[in-house]
């Protein structure tokens, strides 16, 4: 058990610290080939902050473990929206913009009821999968189509200031380094929750909504939180709201596509938590377009009366 333990605390470390390193080489490769910086954040930094979830879902279903890669992506996203949007909103009320309560809330919304009508047969195919990616891909176009509009309107992008440029070959080297973290920490990670959920009696479908989904969230809530705190609350949500529209779509859409997944320890609980928790931030979201701290505390009050009830 204690070895166990080990591997999932070594495979927390080596997938978070790989996706960050995989993200700075390719910030670093795109701002080199004159990318746009919206471009960059929208793709390269936002699927960098969502590796976690996906080698461990993708590895979890290879391997056989479909409850685990599943329960790791609607535990993240019930993290995302009732967690992180809770506790950046306590630290500071937060300010939701409008284009965010009338399109990317009522997308991942949309996105979360998908799932849940996927999983009503018990699996996931690769008809569902396929579905799920072209979901991804219409609300990229869509979010790139809005952000070059804003761009333009704006001017154009912001160079990066006082910022010395990483050496190509370093930045290749941090690409191929954190991938390795991220596939050998992913693996470590699997392996040991799978062990110790047999050893305590607990299904993977828990340990993938508790376990696996709190430490492949730890980017999101420690960008949320600290993007709060110094008064960009926009950041907090966006970064919150758009990982879950990844997650759901992307995440599962690919590895669906790979391998179909059938489910058995997700109940209709889970799923109907990932739909509610998208429906108080959205409700929450209406009033002035502010997160106040109280409605932060209801947030945080859901999420920890679900987890209880999970254990």
């Amino acid at each position: 058990m204690i070895l166990n333990v080990l591997f999932i605390l070594t495979g927390i470390v080596l997938v978070l610290w790989g996706a960050d390193r995989l993200t700075d080489g390719a910030v670093a490769v795109a701002e080199k080939m004159k990318m746009p910086q919206f471009v960059i954040g929208l793709t390269i930094v936002a699927m960098g902050t969502s590796m976690p979830e996906f080698c461990v879902s993708l590895i979890s279903a290879l391997r056989g473990t479909s409850d685990l890669a599943v329960g790791n992506i609607i535990g993240s996203n019930i993290f995302n929206a009732l967690l992180i949007v809770g506790v950046a909103a306590l630290v500071a009320p937060m300010t939701i913009m409008r284009s965010t309560v009338r399109k990317d809330i009522p997308f991942s919304l949309v996105a979360s009821a998908m799932l849940l009508i996927m999983c009503l047969d018990g699996d996931i195919n690769r008809i569902d999968a396929a579905v799920l990616f072209a979901m991804f891909l219409i609300f990229m176009y869509m979010t790139l189509k809005g952000a070059r509009t804003q761009g333009a309107n704006a001017g154009e992008t912001v160079e990066a200031e006082g910022k010395k440029p990483m050496a190509t070959w370093l930045s290749v080297v941090w690409i191929f380094v954190g991938l390795a973290c991220l596939i050998g920490g992913s693996n470590l990670f699997v392996e040991g929750a799978t062990a110790v959920a047999t050893n305590l009696g607990v299904s993977e479908a828990v340990i993938g909504l508790t376990i696996v989904a709190g430490g492949t969230s730890l980017p999101e809530l420690a960008t949320s939180v600290v993007s709060a705190r110094k008064g960009k609350s926009g950041i907090a949500i966006g970064n919150a709201l758009g990982s879950n529209v990844f997650n759901i779509l992307a995440i599962l859409g690919v590895t669906g596509m790979i391998t179909p997944m059938k489910l058995q320890g997700i109940t209709a609980t889970d799923l109907s938590m990932l739909v509610i928790s998208i429906v108080l931030v959205w409700l929450f979201s209406f009033t002035k377009y502010r997160i106040m701290r109280w409605e932060g505390a209801v947030l945080t009050a859901v999420f920890i009366g679900y987890i209880y009830s999970l254990l």
